[in-house]
């Protein structure tokens, strides 16, 4: 199983926010923390907040948090999202299937008992489990972060 570049940046926006909560985070930090695209993470972070997962906050002092508790934000349901339907292999969507086999196929079942089982163990996984060693991963992450601005007083 290989889940997509973009699955890997929700997950990582969410650990991010729980690692943070309840202050916002900005996409700059997810953006220079994992090294990843600013415009990736922008996406990402739209589409997690119109799920429900994330509370945006535009303006200059604007970010991110987690909409509702870590542990309430089942990993599984996020991979689902992400990634939409997971047709392994052709057979799995009727649609779009070629293969004379569909029906009768052991190698078809067992790809379906996998993919299960792998959902199984994300659907068992929550943000609040994945940034559960909070002070190891703000260690890690300390020096990449992005420094704040502070307001200059006049």
């Amino acid at each position: 199983m290989k889940l997509t570049s973009y699955s890997n940046y929700a997950l990582r926006s969410l650990q991010l926010a729980a690692l943070k909560a309840p202050d916002l985070v900005r996409i700059d930090d997810v953006a220079k923390i994992h090294n990843l695209s600013r415009p990736h993470i922008t996406k990402v972070v739209h589409e997690l907040g119109k799920a429900g997962y994330l509370e945006t906050v535009r303006g200059r002092n604007g970010g991110f948090r987690l909409a509702r508790s870590s542990a309430q934000i089942i990993v599984g349901d996020v991979v689902r999202i992400t990634e939409g339907p997971l047709d392994i292999v052709e057979c799995f969507n009727p649609e779009k299937n070629t293969c004379p086999l569909m029906g009768i196929c052991i190698l078809s079942k067992k790809m379906q008992e996998a993919t299960a089982a792998f959902m199984a163990v994300l659907d068992n996984l929550t943000i609040a489990d994945i940034a559960a060693n909070k002070g190891q991963l703000m260690d890690r992450i300390a020096p990449l972060e992005v420094p704040r601005l502070e307001p200059v007083a006049k």
